[in-house]
């Protein structure tokens, strides 16, 4: 765990700046101190002088001393971090929240399904489970983004296309004339796959509209709602529950998730928005 007061940020150092997409960069950072952060849970970003918001590391838990995090170009915040060029400090609050159970996904196949900016959340889940590989039986990853150029993390997929026990499958809502995969959304490659329902977990990140679609589908399939997990990031500011943003019936994402079993939400107000 870490040492320091996780409501007080700390420096961090940023290395590298990689354009992932025109619309998506990852920051490499170098905190000051060893960071520390189950995959799943997430951070706040302070920018001095701008503002702060939350996001999930995209990097490996296993990795103390750097951190990835992956921004998409949204709103004010996030302009002012798409223009810094390497070199400038930031600060890091955290770690908050409930992450991945990754002692629910041993011994099973896992299947995940992402969409957009979900790849995120999810690299680091990925990481975490290429590390602990001999403990999964298989790795199931499904991947839709709205064209070629907005498929993030191109080196990263085929690392993972080279691991046995990892397939790899994506898709784009328009594919141009280098694009050689599927073409539709997200959940046309539910129908494609080859998992062992009944000794399978999904994992889905990805705009709620994604989410609330792959959820049906996961369920039409066979996937008990206990099997299925969920990043619910929408709306959340402060992390520390105070705020109100993300309440979800008697729920605050940022404290009590943002990973939640489907059974734990499906029947809150609103989930999806």
């Amino acid at each position: 765990m870490n040492n320091h007061n996780i409501y007080k940020p700390i420096k961090a150092k940023v290395l590298e700046v990689i354009e992932e997409s025109p619309t998506i960069k990852t920051f490499v950072l170098k905190p000051e101190n060893h960071f520390t952060f189950h995959t799943g849970q997430f951070v706040e970003l302070v920018v001095d002088g701008v503002g702060e918001a939350p996001f999930t590391p995209s990097s490996s838990p296993l990795v103390k001393d750097r951190i990835d995090i992956t921004v998409m170009r949204t709103g004010y915040l996030t302009q002012r971090l798409h223009q810094l060029k390497g070199g400038e400090t930031v600060g890091i609050r955290g770690p908050y929240g409930r992450g991945y159970p990754l002692e629910k996904l041993y011994d099973r196949e896992v299947l995940v399904l992402g969409g957009g900016c979900g790849f995120a959340p999810l690299r680091s889940l990925l990481y975490n489970l290429q590390a602990e590989q001999e403990r999964i039986k298989k790795v199931t990853f499904c991947y839709g983004s709205k064209n070629p150029r907005e498929c993030i993390y191109e080196p990263y997929i085929e690392e993972l296309r080279s691991i046995p026990k990892f397939e790899v499958m994506r898709t784009v809502d328009e594919a141009d004339e280098s694009w050689t995969e599927e073409v539709g959304v997200a959940t046309v490659l539910l129908d494609k796959i080859d998992v062992h329902i009944d000794d399978s977990v999904a994992v889905v990140v990805g705009p709620p509209i994604m989410m609330k679609f792959s959820v049906q589908k996961l369920l039409e399939m066979g996937y008990p709602e206990t099997s299925i997990y969920l990043s619910m990031e929408k709306n959340m500011s402060c992390g520390l529950g105070k705020c109100g943003h993300c309440m979800m019936g008697e729920y605050f994402v940022c404290k009590d998730g943002p990973v939640f079993r489907y059974d734990e939400i499906k029947d809150k107000p609103d989930i999806w928005k």
